[in-house]
């Protein structure tokens, strides 16, 4: 049984053409969410561009997290959290009726602020995890899509001798390193990253940084983070959520070179959050 209520407006899955954005792969219309009775996100109206890196910022409590949350229909899991509006994924509802949650958090994979890798599982198993549960790859070899999703982690040269080893035997930023390889085995369309680096040390968040910005050749990224340093190293757009709604969004040269709102100016330069 479902936490989510939704409003009649994502039980209809009529689109209005003219909203939906062509070089959108996510785009949230309209979209507000609460948490009980508090209004976490209000009218957001956000796209998250084909091929690229688009970073959520803004301080603390901004709704940065509920956002990502819902682009992958996370959010519903929340007792009582509810929310309004469409997230479209390739111009359709992910809210509409006949649409398989599971197989939304399939084309669209999260990797969260906390290494998390499952602590009796080997490194192996940790990436062929979610292979073996949905039994979508059992015509091809687990050793080969491993291998490679490990690769494209930039995890293999360091860990393809220790395969057998607990997955929580390696460091912090390798095991940050091994669930985003897990998120990459399913082959998900968009990869959603929540505070990837919060927990790491500078070595490690540097690797993490080079591999957001390789991923993008060949997936969507949306990652949070409250990091100015890094959302500028790492996206080709931002958008600054304040209390709930958007304030600003455009690519990020722009947004940090001559941002349009004061507020924004303000965030960026350090004077709050």
């Amino acid at each position: 049984m479902t936490n989510l209520k939704m409003s009649n407006k994502n039980k209809d899955t009529t689109i209005n053409i003219e909203q939906v954005r062509p070089d959108a792969k996510m785009q949230s219309i309209a979209l507000s969410a609460w948490f009980g009775s508090k209004q976490a996100l209000k009218d957001i109206n956000l796209t998250v561009k084909a091929n690229a890196v688009t970073a959520i910022i803004g301080p603390s409590g901004c709704g940065k997290s509920t956002f990502i949350r819902c682009l992958n229909r996370m959010h519903e899991l929340v007792p009582n959290a509810r929310m309004s509006g469409q997230v479209l994924l390739d111009g359709k509802n992910i809210y509409g009726n006949e649409t398989d949650p599971v197989q939304i958090r399939r084309r669209v994979g999260m990797v969260f602020q906390k290494p998390n890798p499952f602590p009796t599982m080997s490194i192996f198993d940790n990436v062929a995890a979610g292979l073996k549960l949905t039994g979508t790859k059992k015509g091809q070899n687990l050793n080969e899509i491993v291998k490679k999703s490990l690769q494209q982690a930039t995890l293999w040269d360091e860990v393809k001798d220790d395969l057998k080893k607990p997955g929580t035997s390696i460091s912090g930023g390798q095991q940050q390193r091994l669930c985003i390889a897990r998120a990459i085995a399913l082959q998900p369309e968009v990869i959603l990253m929540d505070e990837p680096c919060s927990a790491l040390d500078p070595v490690a968040t540097a690797k993490i940084e080079e591999l957001i910005v390789s991923l993008k050749h060949d997936y969507t990224v949306a990652i949070v983070t409250h990091n100015m340093q890094q959302a500028a190293r790492v996206s080709d757009f931002t958008a600054f959520l304040y209390l709930g709604e958007l304030v600003e969004y455009g690519d990020t040269r722009s947004m940090f070179e001559n941002p349009k709102s004061e507020i924004t100016e303000k965030y960026i330069t350090g004077k709050f959050g």
